[in-house]
């Protein structure tokens, strides 16, 4: 086997190269949701150069004390996200909060001038996208949903290979993402000064079913339809935005969703396993093929994920990097005779041999399996290369890859794989029209 490792260094060094700005030239952004994922995004956002930290809105009062914590006492904090776009020294938003909020929020945010980098999945129900990119056409700002794969080098080096026909012609899609850990199982820490002093319950709830005070729905809200989308928003999501990037799809046109909630039985009612299959249509970008994915909470070691594509000349893979294997295929189909009378398959393989005459084996005729490995440099970051992309669409006003449209369009499908599972049907989905066929 011959194996050539690349690294993407280029790319990375392209798209790390610092820009200095004035102080007076700074995007001011504040972050709605500061949990796990929201002080994540802080983060990233903070190694982009000429941004600030202005502000930070959750419903957890120690969350807000922890932003300051950590970002300084001159954040300024709220548990109401509508202080924060009230206000007109704040450029920009990160919208992390739980599924059910992403939406509203979203569209509340850019009708007030503000840009947004929206959490994915950018919406909870199919029907809520729609709104959301009108919203966006029609105030002119810039929305970037956050799943980083759009922006990654190593994502990037695969539509090139893609689309430089590498693996030949598609015919089928693979992907997983597998965890064996509490916390991948969404069993988050609960605060011990939980209470509905420190909690703003009833913001929290926003427009889903009133019920009492209870906080583990707060603190492991993906475990619960009320506010999450399970592990189909988690990390369908990421798989269909990333899958899509690559091979320039927009879409599945139809839907099934199977699984089940088998080991992490604490209460929650969304599944721990779901498997889902998806028909895409033929484009003038790809052939018509099927996606297969697959998440379980119980399998391996700590956490995977990857990409299978399958093509007629090779298969390509992103996992740790992205590699490429061809394996050359006989220039002889072989035969099954066995059942033949001996006459007809003494005939048969007259005309077989003339076809193809055998070749005596010798070192020039051996085929070698050949696989090309492709990698980010080590401490490279695509979510830091996302948060990047989407400030220096905010200054520049350019468009970015994943905008409403592009997150709908990965988000409908991984929502509507909800559905079918609970409701335990196929769906039909119109892709290029983004509504329920």
């Amino acid at each position: 086997m011959t194996t050539r490792r690349h690294f993407l260094a280029a790319g990375f060094a392209a798209a790390a190269a610092p820009r200095a700005f004035a102080a007076n030239d700074k995007i001011r952004f504040a972050t709605i949701g500061i949990g796990g994922m929201g002080s994540a995004d802080t983060r990233s956002a903070l190694t982009v150069p000429g941004t600030e930290l202005a502000a930070v809105a959750d419903v957890y009062q120690g969350r807000l004390e922890r932003a300051r914590e950590v970002w300084g006492k001159q954040v300024d904090i709220t548990r109401d996200y509508r202080e924060i776009l009230d206000r007109k020294d704040i450029d920009a938003v990160i919208v992390a909060t739980p599924d059910h909020w992403h939406q509203r929020i979203a569209i509340e945010a850019m009708e007030k001038g503000k840009d947004v980098y929206c959490e994915k999945p950018m919406i909870q129900q199919v029907g809520e996208g729609r709104a959301l990119v009108d919203a966006q056409k029609r105030t002119g700002r810039i929305i970037q949903v956050g799943s980083q794969r759009v922006s990654s080098v190593e994502y990037k080096k695969a539509q090139d290979l893609f689309a430089a026909g590498a693996i030949g012609t598609l015919n089928m899609v693979e992907a997983w993402w597998d965890r064996n850990s509490a916390i991948g199982a969404w069993q988050y820490s609960l605060p011990t000064d939980a209470n509905e002093q420190t909690v703003s319950w009833d913001r929290f709830l926003g427009h889903a079913p009133k019920r009492p005070f209870e906080p583990v729905r707060l603190f492991r809200w993906r475990n619960y339809r009320d506010y999450g989308t399970g592990v189909a928003g988690d990390l369908f999501v990421h798989l269909f935005s990333g899958m899509h990037f690559v091979v320039g799809a927009i879409g599945p046109e139809r839907v099934f969703a199977t699984g089940g909630l088998r080991f992490w039985q604490d209460g929650r009612d969304v599944p721990d396993v779901m498997l889902g299959l998806y028909d895409y249509p033929k484009t003038d970008k790809h052939p018509a093929f099927t996606l297969a994915l697959r998440v379980n909470f119980v399998s391996g070691a700590g956490e995977s994920s990857g990409f299978r594509f399958v093509g007629s000349e090779g298969i390509m893979t992103i996992g740790r990097g992205v590699t490429l294997s061809k394996v050359p295929r006989p220039a002889a189909p072989g035969y099954t005779i066995e059942t033949f009378p001996d006459t007809i398959q003494a005939e048969f393989l007259k005309k077989y041999r003339e076809q193809f005459p055998p070749e005596k084996p010798n070192s020039d005729a051996m085929r070698p399996e050949i696989e090309e490995r492709f990698q980010a440099p080590r401490g490279y970051s695509d979510h830091e290369d996302h948060h990047r992309n989407f400030f220096e669409a905010v200054r520049a006003r350019k468009p970015v890859v994943e905008d409403a449209t592009f997150g709908f369009r990965a988000a409908a499908p991984a929502v509507l794989s909800n559905v079918s599972y609970f409701e335990k049907r196929a769906l039909a989905w119109d892709p290029a029209a983004m509504r329920v066929g």
